[in-house]
């Protein structure tokens, strides 16, 4: 949906102006004339991100939940406007409170809450507002609320068990890298030095561990800005959309990336789509909405692709069939959904199952991971001191 900016004149004569939600702008006329605002003048709004500036950008996921939480609670026991003035006195983040405060303002001048929360920028992301436009235009607004609140909890609760698990793993590979190092520019020169007395040929494996050792002594920091500049300059190519859509696909044809990256996918269209379609938002406008949350390239144009497929009479499991990249049990369930009318409780279910599955493959992943790193640094760390020890034996030996 568009936003328009517009200048009116209310019931009583007062000039009134803001900006307001619409397909059209023949539609924002109509919704202006609907509040009894007779609309001087209605133009397209300035594009959102410069308001966004403004206020501080967009909530992070955690405030984001919090507030909703917050505001679910509070909307089914008080008036909105009460509500979203007591969760902006509280806040404890500038930003966050700027927002509430400026949306309750919105609120107070007449907008509906969602028409409040565009007028927020970029601080309020496109899917979130068109549900709470949803739970307004059925009347079931704190329901929906409720609904978002689950949804950003559940989805908050997937990133911390996936950083939670990743953390052990990266603090033990950082440790193994930086005792790797320090063997190698410390203790490898040290131990040289005293070959170089002995005046006879190395072992190859001591020759080996020497000009790798040498190599990090002496390029070390031409090494580290040269692997600066490929990060910049990969960041710089990922910028382009052509090669961008290149390495989402070859992301999703990894053996075990681009599975758990597809089931991830799954799950979170289910579940946005069953909560939207429980709401009374349109299969399409759900579509259209969830695709522009998608990082990935290639998923979002199939996302985006169903949304067409459906605009012209198709079904949403032969979309999805139609995509190839959902796992077989979300378009078994889809299809099932659709034949008995409960589209909406057989996603949820699918939602689930997906949600599962990648916490049980995330975890066994995470298991393996880490003896892994555990045999790989003590098989390179004893290649160093059995590199240091080989000569040593060898003298030892032609003494005897």
């Amino acid at each position: 949906m568009a936003t328009f900016e517009y200048a009116a004149l209310d019931a009583h004569g007062r000039d009134r102006s803001g900006t307001v939600a619409a397909a059209s702008q023949d539609e924002a006329r109509e919704r202006l004339l609907r509040r009894q605002l007779f609309p001087v003048k209605l133009a397209p709004a300035a594009p959102a991100a410069s308001r966004a500036s403004l206020l501080g950008g967009r909530f992070g996921n955690r405030e984001l939940t919090l507030v909703t939480r917050q505001l679910a609670t509070l909307a089914a026991v008080a008036p909105l406007e009460e509500a979203l003035r007591t969760i902006g006195a509280q806040a404890e983040k500038p930003a966050v409170r700027r927002v509430l405060l400026s949306t309750h303002a919105a609120l107070v001048e007449g907008f509906r809450l969602s028409e409040a929360m565009a007028r927020q920028g970029s601080a309020f992301p496109p899917l979130y507002r068109a549900m709470v436009a949803a739970g307004e235009g059925t009347g079931a607004l704190p329901e929906i609320l409720e609904r978002l609140a689950d949804l950003l909890e559940r989805q908050q609760q997937v990133r911390g068990r996936l950083a939670t698990a990743l953390v052990y793993p990266a603090v033990l590979a950082l440790t193994a890298l930086a005792v790797v190092i320090a063997l190698m520019t410390f203790v490898v020169p040290k131990v040289v030095e005293q070959f170089d007395s002995m005046g006879r040929t190395l072992p190859w494996l001591t020759r080996a561990v020497i000009a790798v050792s040498e190599l990090m002594t002496g390029w070390g920091l031409a090494l580290l800005t040269a692997l600066a500049l490929a990060g910049a300059g990969f960041a710089r190519l990922l910028r382009r959309p052509g090669f961008r859509l290149r390495f989402d696909a070859w992301l999703l044809r990894a053996p075990l990336l681009g599975r758990l990256l597809r089931n991830l996918h799954a799950a979170r269209l289910a579940r946005t789509l069953s909560i939207m379609l429980a709401s009374g938002l349109p299969l399409m406008e759900g579509l259209q909405v969830t695709a522009r949350t998608v990082h990935n390239r290639v998923l979002r144009r199939a996302t985006e692709g169903m949304a067409e497929a459906i605009r012209e009479g198709g079904s949403l499991s032969a979309a999805m069939r139609r995509a190839a990249v959902f796992p077989p049990t979300l378009l078994y369930m889809a299809s099932s959904g659709e034949g008995s009318g409960r589209l909406a409780p057989m996603l949820e279910r699918a939602a689930d199952y997906l949600e599962r599955e990648f916490n049980t493959f995330t975890a066994a992943a995470m298991s393996l991971l880490e003896p892994a790193i555990i045999v790989a640094m003590g098989g390179l760390v004893a290649l160093i001191v059995l590199s240091i020890l080989l000569p040593i034996l060898q003298f030892n030996a032609l003494v005897l």
